[in-house]
């Protein structure tokens, strides 16, 4: 149990917590929600005892093993397994103790190590260490790859798996879904359902924090105060709160209309059963929380389109990707004014590839991308928040845009945006990531686009800025291509999925629920013809083969061609990923030209592999 008797928190001259007196449980798993820079992640540091009290006592027992993810990943050689493995200290000193005796021919000290790795129940430490790799997004043949070879989004999850990896009573998680695509946060939530530790987590994503949570720690104005239930739970039970407090009673009846406007808008919009089904069941946690939503008041909205044709843009049979280098194949695309397309798939498949295409950032290697003349397309990535200027405000950032405009209408412009004021001529040097991502998405907001191809547009925004973007995402007219790892917010503005994976964009005919259960229950072989296939050759091995009556297919040659082709799309797969990190080809050069060079040559070779497999299979 750890328990905060009349506990302060200061942060230089700020005081970030006072008069805080809890207990947390054994088993409990925590959601610790608040607006950025309330003390979530001093908190944190308090726990681990980096950071001293202002006042009062924090109590944690000492028997308490304490597992936290790493903030930075030095460059490291060890093979990303490794690193993983070195989670768990005492099985990792038994393994090398056993690696070094066997490379010096030690038998005895072999057999030390042996018995040591029994004693701990270490045996089987380096297959969870390649599960928890496995679900965070690493293929097979990254396990052995040195960690200084991988990007720094790649590195985080490297931090993520070891800290996983680490025998913890306690686990602390920061933000995380940061870095994850859609399909690591659902094997994240379900890896965290099973963790028997106490678990507390920052988050911003409430769907994450619905899924997991068993309670919620508020952490707002000073205090710290504890709900039972998820986050969900946690808004019902404030909003009954505030309403018994009488606070702000006029503002709720207009903020219950103005949520009762936005749940009627969607049931209006929702065009496809399956997709509303699943936008209602969101809506209704929404439910009885008007009082908590009007004291947040903060609310956002893109301006309607200058102009909104009917037809905006449209690929066909489009090959998308770098130089020589295809990422995906014969992607056919068409938006309209009112679409809501979220794309879904793993981290590498190619989304960000595909909404570059979109932008036109990048050329079509094949096909045809065309717009209609009255196009305007406002993209947010990544690069868009880093290409804020040092030393310059949100205004001057404006006035860039809007050259002539009056400074006044520029600052009521910025004041609906959540810089009101002189914060409207503060340095963007001084923003945090959330702050960046809001004046970002407000210079996008400026242009009046009728397109928006939004790329993570949630990282490092909270829970009162994601729910503002979706509600003003909601009002929009335009069409709207969507990739985010935040599935309240794809559940509420999106009603059209397009998975990508596997070198092809394909639409997925269902909601963000039935893909988390395809993505539980699909086969650990993967998809295709091939994967439903290799469980049949294998039981038939030695069967007739249908059409060529006496032909028999050689059990062994056929698995050694599996095998074979199972290791060239690891390898491809690979080479894809980095492919798909910009950071490998940021400038061009010789580095992209080879990359692309080795996944022609492999991809041929790959192709070869399943010719040959194909045929020992149809008894060829």
């Amino acid at each position: 149990m750890i328990s905060f008797r009349d506990f302060a928190l200061r942060r230089g001259e700020r005081l970030l917590l006072s008069n805080v007196d809890l207990a947390l449980h054994a088993g409990w798993r925590v959601g610790v929600i608040g607006r950025n820079g309330t003390g979530k992640s001093s908190l944190f540091a308090a726990i681990q005892g980096e950071v001293e009290a202002d006042r009062g006592d924090i109590d944690v027992p000492n028997r308490v093993r304490i597992a936290s993810v790493a903030q930075e990943t030095p460059a490291l050689p060890d093979p990303a397994l490794d690193f993983v493995l070195s989670g768990d200290t005492e099985v990792h000193k038994a393994v090398i103790a056993e690696r070094e005796a066997v490379e010096r021919e030690d038998w005895e000290a072999v057999a030390e190590a042996h018995h040591r790795l029994e004693e701990i129940g270490g045996y089987d430490a380096t297959a969870r260490a390649g599960k928890l790799l496995h679900g965070l997004g690493f293929s097979p043949d990254t396990h052995e790859r040195a960690v200084k070879e991988f990007s720094g989004g790649w590195r985080v999850r490297l931090n993520l798996a070891r800290a996983l990896m680490m025998p913890s009573d306690l686990l602390l998680l920061d933000e995380p879904t940061n870095h994850l695509d859609l399909d690591a946060v659902l094997w994240l939530e379900q890896w965290l359902l099973k963790y028997p530790g106490t678990l507390l987590m920052i988050s911003h994503d409430r769907e994450f924090l619905d899924g997991v949570s068993t309670h919620t720690l508020h952490l707002h104005e000073g205090k710290a105060k504890l709900y039972v239930g998820d986050y969900t739970a946690f808004e019902r039970q404030r909003a009954e709160h505030l309403r018994q407090q009488q606070i702000a009673f006029e503002k709720e009846q207009v903020e219950r209309a103005h949520l009762q406007s936005f749940i009627d808008r969607f049931k209006a919009k929702a065009s496809k059963a399956k997709q509303a089904q699943s936008r209602m069941k969101r809506l209704a946690k929404l439910a009885g929380t008007e009082a908590v939503r009007a004291e947040r008041s903060l609310r956002i909205d893109f301006p309607e389109p200058a102009k909104l044709p009917h037809a905006l843009l449209r690929l066909v049979e489009a090959d998308c990707g770098y130089g020589s280098h295809k990422v995906l194949a014969g992607a056919s695309f068409i938006l309209e004014a009112g679409d809501r397309v979220a794309l879904l798939g793993p981290n590498g498949a190619g989304k960000s590839t595909l909404v570059k295409t979109l932008v036109g950032e990048i050329p079509l290697l094949a096909g045809e991308r065309s717009g209609h003349p009255d196009l305007r397309i406002g993209y947010f990535a990544q690069h868009t928040v880093e290409s804020l200027q040092e030393g310059r405000s949100p205004i001057d950032h404006l006035g860039d845009l809007a050259p002539g405009v009056a400074t006044q209408q520029l600052r009521d412009f910025l004041g609906k945006w959540n810089f009101p004021g002189d914060r409207a001529f503060e340095s963007v040097d001084g923003f945090s990531g959330g702050e960046r991502a809001r004046l970002a998405l407000a210079l996008i907001a400026w242009r009046k686009p009728n397109v928006l191809l939004l790329d993570e547009p949630t990282n490092h925004l909270d829970l009162d800025m994601r729910e503002a973007l979706a509600e003003a995402l909601s009002d929009f007219d335009g069409a709207i291509v969507l990739v985010s790892h935040d599935r309240h917010l794809i559940g509420l503005v999106c009603d059209t999925f397009v998975r990508v994976a596997d070198g092809v964009a394909q639409p997925f005919d269902g909601d963000l629920d039935a893909y988390a259960v395809w993505l539980r229950t699909r086969e650990d072989s993967g998809e295709g013809k091939k994967a439903k296939a290799a469980p049949a050759a294998a039981s038939a091995a030695a069967a007739p083969v249908a059409g060529k009556p006496g032909k028999k297919v050689n059990p062994v040659k056929l698995a050694e061609a599996e095998k074979r082709v199972a290791e060239l799309e690891s390898k491809l797969h690979t080479l894809d990923m980095d492919l798909a990190d910009p950071t490998k080809y940021a400038g061009g050069g010789d580095n992209a030209s080879e990359l692309a060079r080795q996944r022609e040559a492999m991809a041929a070779e790959l192709e070869k592999a399943e010719a040959a497999w194909m045929a020992l299979y149809d008894g060829a």
